[in-house]
């Protein structure tokens, strides 16, 4: 079983006397930074001058400040841009400060991981990796309840790595709803791999399948919207509040039936065989250095794909769906 802290495991007061800089004003930067300045600790923000986040920041409260100045004054230099972006930033402007007694920290271990960034070994290095969007880290806090987050520590100089990430995660109110220990290893792997394979890549590729289909056999394509995407959200959050099991009990027999006679010749065993190979992709680095390759070459396959996922009709057809349904919001 994993090992899960909560608020009596965690310390605020460790952090107290130390600066902690939060590198990249995003919806996770903003909700992570917001939090630990109402806990009570010392938060500087380093942001790009000219960008909306800048401004986001300016009007939150905070005084931005460039990379350099926030990695030289900080104990704490939490790096939350994207993951293909922090290799760069760290090698430009934070590693000539990583002197003994600091910590560099992460909410996904992807560059170290995979040894985009590799830190010196007078440091510590650690993870607090809350398991929502910032909006959601932020919400919770203020209706003082908390996301559970994930732990790891990747070195730990000081011999007091583990404290340092507790109060952290105590600060963004993670300790509230619970942290469990894990490793970068684990961390990365089982993210990268759920996104590809099943929360974005396989769900999304289902959908589409299943529209086509649909569409394929002379089925009106609005028709097909709602029965493959619209009312995905409805069994998803059946999943999310009571599991597999709880959302077979409240749907219909019918579809109960349908579930686990033919879900399994959907996701069958050539499926399986390439969700492995994936995964193997992921574990040996091919995926990382594929991805870090694709944004050193101007990101020419990443353009493509967006262009070619507009031009579905699926998307046609479910713009002007969305028009009729004033409870849901465009992002």
């Amino acid at each position: 079983m994993a090992k899960i802290y909560y608020d009596s495991d965690a310390d605020l007061n460790v952090l107290k006397n130390k600066t902690i800089a939060i590198v990249g004003y995003g919806i996770q930067g903003r909700g992570q930074a917001l939090n630990l300045r109402d806990s009570g600790l010392n938060v500087i923000i380093a942001q790009r001058e000219g960008g909306p986040n800048y401004e986001i920041a300016k009007k939150d409260g905070f005084k931005p400040v460039d990379v350099n100045t926030a990695a030289k004054q900080a104990d704490i230099i939490q790096i939350l841009t994207q993951d293909h972006l922090q290799s760069g930033i760290y090698k430009k402007s934070i590693k000539r400060h990583m002197k003994k007694g600091k910590s560099l920290v992460f909410s996904h271990g992807f560059n170290i991981h995979f040894n985009f960034i590799k830190p010196p070994a007078e440091i510590d290095v650690w993870m607090i990796a809350p398991k929502g969007p910032g909006a959601l880290v932020r919400r919770q806090y203020e209706e003082g309840k908390g996301v559970p987050c994930l732990v790891a520590i990747h070195q730990d100089a000081s011999k007091n790595a583990l404290k340092d990430a507790l109060a952290y995660a105590k600060g963004v109110g993670g300790t509230r709803g619970g942290v469990i220990q894990t490793t970068f290893k684990e961390e990365t792997e089982t993210d990268l791999f759920g996104e590809q394979s099943v929360l974005c890549g396989g769900s999304s590729a289902l959908i589409k399948a299943g529209f086509e289909t649909l569409v394929e056999a002379g089925y009106q394509p609005e028709i097909a919207y709602f029965e493959v995407l619209h009312e995905l959200k409805l069994i998803v959050d059946l999943y999310f509040e009571d599991g597999i099991q709880g959302m077979r009990k409240r749907v219909s027999d019918t579809a109960e039936y349908g579930d686990y006679t033919r879900g399994p010749r959907v996701i069958n065993e050539r499926v399986r065989k390439e969700m492995k190979k994936i995964l193997g992709e992921i574990q040996s680095g091919k995926f990382a250095r594929e991805w870090m390759r694709e944004n050193k070459t101007g990101r020419v396959n990443i353009d493509k794909f967006r262009k070619e996922g507009e031009k579905h009709p699926i998307e046609k057809v479910g713009a002007q769906l969305r028009k009729m349904m004033s409870w849901v919001k465009p992002s």
